[in-house]
């Protein structure tokens, strides 16, 4: 319960008003005379106590309701130090062959648990390009949906590479962040022919982005050149992988990438606790009545 506030506090005051009207607000009513007062003060001085305290009990928790107790939880709450990285995968078919899309999973899962400053996207492509999750803080959904991401999700048949880079890079359209980054994973050569290469590296220039190639598998797997030409046009930089060691030593080379400064919102999320409150004085103001029929 840390963290409550109460967005109405002069409602508290009422409690003072109440204890004046006890004093000061007597009602009037008609006199009895009883031939034995005694008696009588004794059957009644236990009942007028807890109808008493009941009063005041109901009258209490109606007033915390009045102020309405809140609490606040920031989601956000500062400016981070970090990069806005786009990560794409090739997940055609060619990248059931010896697990390596399994593997590359592994590496990129342990990849965006280490950027903790950091806003992640996630573009998978093969036989067409799209973007799974666009660029988030939230880690663990981004985590959540790549563990569920298998070949076969965006067809076998085709690689739609540069379609992948030139979709990616919209996600920075909006972006303010010194620093952008795609590290682009492939297997393979374009051959789905959506997109020409020099529009899909002029997309990236226009937005400052990065561009990371990193080539897996063996010797015609995939065109070094053309992966050497991305990196060059967006000053990022080609990586040839043939091992999970070299993919696992290549991820832990970006992750050692300076920090940069990105704007962040700051959001407050508002739990509100009024309801109990009220829920109990109703509860109380029952066994008040109930209580009061049986002392009449």
């Amino acid at each position: 319960m840390g963290n409550i506030v109460f967005l109405n506090p002069w409602a508290f005051t009422l409690i003072l008003v109440y204890f004046i009207c006890i004093f000061f607000c007597k009602n009037k009513n008609q006199s009895i005379y009883f031939s034995n007062m005694q008696m009588l003060h004794n059957i009644t001085k236990h009942n007028a106590l807890i109808v008493k305290v009941l009063k005041f009990l109901v009258f209490f928790f109606m007033v915390v309701a009045l102020a309405n107790p809140v609490k606040k939880n920031d989601v956000i709450i500062n400016d981070n130090n970090g990069y806005e990285i786009s990560i794409i995968l090739d997940a055609s078919g060619s990248m059931q062959e010896a697990n390596k899309f399994g593997i590359t999973k592994e590496i990129v899962s342990d990849f965006i648990s280490k950027r903790k400053t950091d806003r992640l996207a996630l573009s998978i492509f093969a036989d067409f390009a799209y973007v799974a999750v666009p660029l988030t803080y939230d880690k663990k959904s981004l985590l959540e949906l790549l563990s569920h991401i298998n070949v076969g999700v965006a067809g076998q048949r085709q690689t739609a590479l540069y379609e992948a880079l030139y979709l990616s890079s919209n996600l920075f359209k909006t972006s303010k962040a010194k620093q952008k980054i795609a590290i682009l994973l492939t297997d393979g050569v374009d051959n789905a022919h959506t997109i020409p290469l020099d529009v899909a590296i002029q997309k990236a220039k226009k937005y400052g982005i990065k561009v990371y190639t990193i080539g897996i598998g063996g010797l015609g797997d995939y065109n070094p050149n053309v992966l050497q030409h991305i990196a060059d046009q967006t000053g990022g930089k080609f990586y040839e992988a043939h091992s999970k060691q070299e993919i696992q030593d290549i991820y832990n080379e970006i992750n050692k990438l300076e920090k940069s400064k990105i704007k962040t919102q700051k959001y407050i999320k508002k739990e509100y606790y009024f309801q109990y409150f009220v829920d109990i004085a109703i509860g109380l103001l029952f066994i008040l009545i109930i209580l009061s029929r049986r002392t009449i």
